[in-house]
């Protein structure tokens, strides 16, 4: 499911602001009574047939439809293949309209697998989709791709911890040199010496850095007395003087001015009380760089120094510790794991086969002749640069991948570049996405009156002013068809479901929408997360915890112009792990020309609003100090590559983001916004002239593209993107692997209670697993003997000290990109699948 055609809307970064005040939307408990009877009849129907046990007739007269299990509609089509099943002529048009009548006689939905009456939609035993059958020779080079990609990270790792393992054995006085001798002899110091205490941690728990959120994958500092964990990014942080994790920011609050001042009405006492604000609140450099609670003498983070000798005492109890004793360096893994898995792996490179297998692919992209002439038509234009060779992103038919493809997929993606599929959806059976084909599937009877049943309410976003929403589903799924607007105006009301139903449970409620999702992957190697060779996160072992990467989906309505407040879009981010995105469905919905001549006048008065709010000036004298200040977003993005997916957006003047805490439209400046990070905060949104004046300024342009339906959009981690609309579902490539430790370390920067700042996809140990498994397939041990970490998981020492652990629930998976409000650590939190 995605959003209207008319829409270029939402991704999976929407958050919804913990609630202001959650409102109720329907359309009145009479009309909704009669939209649910009027859909529902046919269902109805369909069970009390069931129940009676009504025979089915199957002579030439039998006029039984499948689809509504009605007779009374008039001629039916039977099908040729089966000579069992009929449709009547009302539900062929209404729920299959892309099958001819010729179609449904020579092979109805029922033989075709994409039936969508509601037996068929519940059916049990949903067969799962073939997997791709992978040759021995594809899997050894699949294998050593991820060598030869992860193996630099190994190191990077292993040096990383021996330069803490380095300072623990200085603080042990190893090798008895003095304090003032060590750093010039240590190094000749073994560093087999140094004992390091195996901390007790089972498969199905994660272990998380106190401080910044960070997950721990081996090496890590704790207090015997309380069990508090640090990682080794904030040890080094504490020892620079800095504040580990990150500095807090203040929070801001929302100020609730009513639906008269989101629709641009500012009376006067209002124009008075902004101008005295802006009077009294002159923004200086000085202010701007002294926001954060590190400026806050009494802030207790600035209490807490490392010892001059480089040891660490827990923190003080206002920040999580007890200030009792000085934090010991602990591993959670056998301490010589990763220099023998980093040993078997140059072990890996140095054969032949590698080589073959590694350096047997041109460097030549097959979309360009030598003279960088296209020589394609797999290629679409996202982007004029002069002088560039990479206007151009790379966009297969989904029909027409071969083997081969593969490499040269491979070429655009290690170089950070978005890909296009066109067509994905000719590869499944045609299910139909349509709301009301899935709203059926999903609407079950309570078996329990205990039991919420949530797909009759949902909770969605009101893109106008940010507050969360219930409505009732059905009447969800009938304004993005229909439309809504906004009581008393004009305005549409662009409403966003984001996923729906909940991700962990998408296979249980909608098994044949979730196989027919997976059918229609492009390149399964990297996307399919049952085996993908190429997608690290299967490579997890079973009863490790795992990160919930989708399939999710993302329901919002929209309007092809920006209306500059309200639009259902996602601002600028990055996803923490690679991503592809389908559009299942589009539904249009058509605006008259008074509905357009009342959203035009509003526009112009919100226009208004923003200039008097943010420089005191009206639309004539505002021109200068616009221009300056729209040129302030620009944020040196000329150093990252940037994909957009649409040129339909939010402007930055207007509303604040879910997730940002800050109202834009009410500050006097950008720098008093608060803004954490530009794109982390998903606090701006690129308009058509923010992006022409990037262009004209800085010479920095983003790759823009409309998706259409069919269409599969592949999203490399840390690739900056605003309004993504889809079904996504998040993958890990070995090509990103470096930019996901990097946007891990980016995140754990950000203040406490930011969205992003969790590490719930745990890259490192995903990483660490991937590379296990190939070395042992490439280079398999000998027979009996085992790997140090398979014979820890039986054998280590259990600690007689507590330890916090995550409480994150794997029952049901945490997706990648959804907040978590509140944080309540347990002495011993364990995550269970």
């Amino acid at each position: 499911m995605a959003t209207s055609v008319d829409s270029c809307d939402n991704d999976e970064a929407i958050m919804m602001k913990p609630s202001k005040e959650s409102k109720k939307r329907g359309a009145g408990k009479k009309q909704e009574e009669e939209e649910n009877n009027t859909i529902s009849i046919e269902d109805e129907m369909c069970d009390a047939n069931n129940k009676k046990g009504k025979k089915m007739l199957t002579g030439e007269n039998a006029l039984m439809c499948h689809q509504c299990q009605r007779n009374d509609k008039g001629r039916v089509i039977w099908c040729k293949s089966c000579n069992n099943k009929r449709f009547c002529e009302p539900c062929m048009k209404r729920w299959y309209p892309g099958l001819s009548e010729v179609d449904f006689a020579a092979k109805c939905p029922y033989c075709r697998k994409n039936c969508n009456c509601k037996a068929c939609l519940r059916m049990i035993g949903v067969e799962t989709p073939p997997e791709k059958k992978i040759s021995e020779e594809n899997q050894r080079r699949y294998a050593f791709r991820i060598v030869d990609l992860l193996l630099p990270w190994l190191k990077e790792l292993q040096q990383e911890q021996m330069k803490e393992k380095e300072l623990e054995g200085r603080l042990q006085g190893i090798g008895g040199f003095s304090n003032c001798l060590f750093t010039f002899l240590f190094a000749g110091v073994s560093m087999d010496e140094v004992k390091l205490e195996q901390a007790d941690c089972d498969m199905d728990e994660r272990v998380y850095c106190d401080r910044c959120k960070t997950s721990i994958v081996d090496f890590h500092r704790s207090c015997k007395a309380c069990s508090y964990d640090l990682c080794l990014a904030c040890c080094w942080e504490l020892r620079k003087g800095e504040i580990p994790g990150g500095e807090e920011a203040k929070s801001v609050q929302w100020e609730e001015r009513g639906q008269k001042y989101v629709f641009g009405n500012i009376s006067k006492d209002e124009k008075k009380r902004v101008s005295s604000k802006r009077h009294m609140e002159t923004p200086s450099t000085e202010t701007c760089n002294d926001m954060a609670v590190a400026g806050d003498p009494n802030n207790p983070l600035l209490l807490w120094k490392a010892n001059s000798d480089g040891s660490i005492p827990c923190p003080p109890k206002e920040i999580g510790g007890c200030g009792a004793s000085s934090l010991v360096l602990r591993c959670l893994l056998p301490e010589i794991m990763l220099s023998e898995l980093e040993h078997r792996a140059n072990k890996v490179i140095k054969r032949e086969a590698f080589d073959k297998a590694i350096n047997e692919t041109s460097d030549q992209c097959p979309c360009f002749y030598h003279t960088s002439k296209i020589r394609t038509n797999a290629t679409r234009e996202a982007a004029n640069r002069k002088g560039s060779s990479d206007n151009y992103l790379y966009c297969p038919d989904a029909n027409d991948i071969q083997e081969d493809d593969l490499s040269h997929f491979q070429m655009h993606w290690s170089k950070g570049e978005p890909v296009i599929v066109s067509d994905a959806l000719r590869l499944t059976s045609g299910l139909s996405w349509e709301p009301l084909v899935m709203w059926r599937a999903l609407r079950e009877k309570k078996t329990n009156g205990d039991v919420e049943d949530e797909h009759f309410a949902v909770k969605a976003v009101d893109c106008l002013d940010w507050n969360e929403v219930e409505i009732n589903i059905h009447m969800f799924f009938m304004g993005y068809m229909r439309g809504r607007r906004h009581p008393m105006t004009f305005w549409p009301e662009m409403l966003k479901l984001k996923d729906w139903p909940p991700s962990s449970m998408f296979d249980q409620r909608l098994p044949r929408h979730g196989a027919e999702f997976i059918t229609a992957l492009p390149f399964p190697e990297y996307t399919d997360p049952r085996y993908g060779p190429l997608n690290l996160a299967v490579r997890l072992p079973a009863g490790v915890l795992k990160p919930d990467l989708g399939p999710k989906t993302y329901i919002a309505y929209g309007c092809y112009e920006e209306l500059g407040r309200g639009d259902s879009v996602t601002k600028l981010h990055c996803d923490m792990s690679d991503a592809v995105n389908i559009l299942m469905h589009t539904a249009e919905v058509s605006y008259d020309t008074e509905q357009l001549d009342k959203i035009a006048k509003i526009k112009m008065k919100m226009r208004e609003q923003d200039l008097h709010e943010l420089f005191g000036v009206s639309e004539s004298g505002a021109k200068g100090k616009a221009d300056d200040e729209a040129s302030k977003i620009s944020f040196n993005m000329e150093n990252k590559h940037t994909s957009n997916q649409s040129t339909k957006g939010l402007d930055i003047n207007a509303l604040p983001s879910d997730d940002s805490g800050s109202d834009i439209g009410d500050k006097p400046s950008f720098c008093q916004s608060e803004v954490s990070h530009p794109i982390h905060d998903q606090t701006f949104y690129l308009t058509v002239e923010h992006k022409r004046k990037l262009k004209e300024e800085h010479g920095v342009e983003p790759w823009t593209f409309e998706q259409k339906l069919g269409e599969a959009v592949f999203i490399p981690a840390g690739c900056p993107h605003q309004s993504c609309i889809k079904v996504a579902l998040d993958f890990v490539s070995p090509e990103n692997v470096g930019e996901c430790v990097k946007l891990t370390g980016e995140f754990r920067r950000l203040p406490s209670d930011h969205r992003a700042k969790e590490d719930k996809l745990e890259i490192k140990k995903i990483a660490l697993n991937a590379l296990k498994e190939v070395v042992n397939f490439l280079d398999p041990l000998p027979k009996g003997s085992k790997n140090r970490d398979e014979v820890v998981e039986v054998t280590k020492p259990k600690r007689k000290y507590g330890n916090r652990r995550g409480d994150l629930k794997s029952g049901e998976d945490q997706p990648i990109d959804e907040f978590i409000e509140e944080r309540k650590p347990k002495k011993r939190g364990r995550s269970k699948r």
